[in-house]
């Protein structure tokens, strides 16, 4: 079985959020043999796609999985999902998922960029507990609750540098409840081709920090289009490594925009 490791929303390897991506030929194995292969790969998503026959509302069937658990909805394993199908030659154009959160679609452009249309998240102001609070140890400026396909925390901080030099106490998130916490603040300059930047910290779900969120970005969208005033943003994520989403605002759906690159294409002995 072929076994990728593509890294998302980057043109260049070792960049942005690498993801495992496993085409199936028929049903899906079985959920414990997924969970394995996902913390063998020990990347933040492992992505398993199966085609479905023609005619239905989407082209394939597509899970993710962390090293712990099956998750709802994740952008950048979505990508490069889309990328292994394009450049496999196996579709040309529109791509359609059918996954836990409903249908998703992916667009592969001849510029090699893929676009994801995916649900906007909807966005509760909340108070921030105190265990977050202690946490984060940082100003906070506010804080917003997502939809149930995420289940994030997004809280946004005083600015870049505070974003940027952020060292939150993993011990005390990974007893978060919600799947993890976003941290976001408006860009220090936006002639550096960004408007936005974040971190992602999800160590309930086996992972310390995300370096690129592409689920995260469907709250980020709405979140920065409110304080900015446009539809069409970029977001720049991460600590040690970064990527760069482009992101516009459509009403009830987010376009995510980005490259990936595939950096190791091997063979999965452990067959289910």
């Amino acid at each position: 079985m072929r076994l990728r490791i593509v890294d998302a929303f980057t043109d260049r390897p070792f960049r942005g959020n690498p993801a495992g991506v496993l085409l199936l030929d028929g049903e899906f194995p079985p959920d414990t043999w997924l969970r394995q292969v996902a913390a063998e790969v020990n990347h933040s998503e492992t992505a398993f796609a199966r085609p479905l026959p023609p005619g239905g509302d989407a082209d394939w069937a597509l899970r993710w999985f962390t090293p712990t658990a099956e998750v709802d909805m994740c952008g950048h394993a979505t990508l490069a999902t889309a990328h292994v199908i394009a450049t496999s030659g196996l579709a040309t154009g529109l791509i359609r998922f059918s996954a836990r959160c409903g249908v998703l679609t992916a667009r592969a452009a001849e510029d090699g960029t893929i676009t994801m249309d995916f649900p906007t998240s909807t966005l509760t102001p909340v108070e921030a507990e105190p265990a977050v609070l202690g946490a984060l140890g940082a100003e906070i400026r506010s804080v917003h609750d997502t939809s149930e396909h995420i289940g994030d925390l997004l809280v946004e901080l005083a600015d870049e540098r505070a974003v940027r030099e952020l060292t939150p106490d993993i011990a005390a998130l990974r007893g978060h409840a919600r799947r993890g916490v976003i941290v976001t603040a408006a860009a220090e300059d936006p002639s550096r081709g960004y408007d936005f930047v974040s971190r992602g910290f999800f160590p309930a779900f086996g992972i310390d920090e995300d370096p690129v969120t592409g689920s995260a970005h469907t709250a980020l969208a709405p979140f920065w289009a409110a304080r900015l005033g446009r539809t069409s943003l970029v977001g720049l994520q991460g600590g040690a490594r970064t990527g760069r989403v482009a992101v516009r605002l459509a009403g009830d759906r987010t376009l995510l925009t980005g490259n990936a690159v595939t950096v190791i294409d091997g063979e999965l002995l452990a067959r289910p």
